[in-house]
């Protein structure tokens, strides 16, 4: 199809898993309810506990699992396209977990699974992050090819390393799930998603976690999505909701065309 309505859903995800699966399921039927018929999860959208390693306590064996299976009813109930968010994927290191962006088609079917390769590490005064600690690191870039052209996966501070992207070749919707902090959202979130957008002229659909959570962390939302162009077509800077916008394959060679 050339054109498609696209959601970018915003939580402010809790400690426990079962309200966000049920908060997530409220702002799927929102978007099915709009005309979405691509819908994308922002990063640890099962969960942002109290403390790192919750995250690794509610792991699920590849494929099987309260949250896989979540994901792919929604899709089955909703008959649309379910990517971005991430999943807490067992690996061998018993005290880590693989993060997994999952594409689920209409019926429910996974039809993907990439898993963030590039780990995040910050520090500034008291505010200290290092997913090495409770993360094991992908190995490959994933896209894949769907109703809305091809679909390029990545996670959050992925979004910093354009290689990624380029090492996947040509794709028309990127999709960039996301929990960015304050500091670095205020200074660079928009910034990089716009370059990515432009660099690759390609669609962003950037979910996103934004508030403040139990934790007393804080995360920027600014939910998006940015065409082609460089322009944003629809922002959520706070609170759970949902940024919904038209893509348009033809837009995408129009623009193509330009520079070809």
């Amino acid at each position: 199809m050339s054109r498609a309505k696209v959601a970018a859903v915003q939580m402010v995800s809790a400690p426990e898993v079962a309200p966000n699966l049920e908060a997530a399921a409220r702002l799927i039927a929102e978007a099915a309810a709009a005309g979405a018929r691509l819908v994308a999860l922002p990063e640890n959208f099962y969960l942002i506990g109290r403390h790192e390693a919750d995250k690794v306590k509610v792991r699920e064996a590849d494929g099987k699992g309260p949250i896989q299976d979540f994901l792919a009813g929604a899709a089955s109930k909703f008959r649309l396209w379910s990517g971005g968010g991430t999943a807490p994927i067992s690996c061998n290191d018993e005290n880590r977990i693989r993060s997994a962006c999952l594409v689920f088609d209409d019926t429910g079917r996974r039809l993907a699974r990439y898993d963030k390769m590039n780990l995040f590490r910050f520090e500034r005064g008291e505010e200290r992050y290092d997913e090495a600690r409770t993360l094991e690191p992908g190995n490959a870039g994933v896209a894949l090819a769907s109703p809305f052209g091809r679909l390029a996966l990545s996670v959050c501070y992925d979004v910093r390393f354009p290689e990624l992207y380029r090492g996947l070749g040509r794709f028309d919707v990127m999709f960039v799930p996301s929990a960015f902090t304050v500091p670095t959202g205020m200074a660079h979130w928009e910034t990089l998603l716009r370059a990515r957008a432009i660099e690759n002229q390609a669609y962003v659909v950037a979910p996103a976690q934004g508030g403040l959570h139990a934790s007393g962390r804080r995360t920027y939302g600014h939910s998006m999505i940015v065409d082609p162009w460089g322009e944003v077509l629809g922002v959520r800077p706070e609170g759970e909701g949902v940024v919904l916008a038209e893509i348009d394959l033809d837009r995408v060679q129009e623009i193509r065309r330009r520079f070809n």
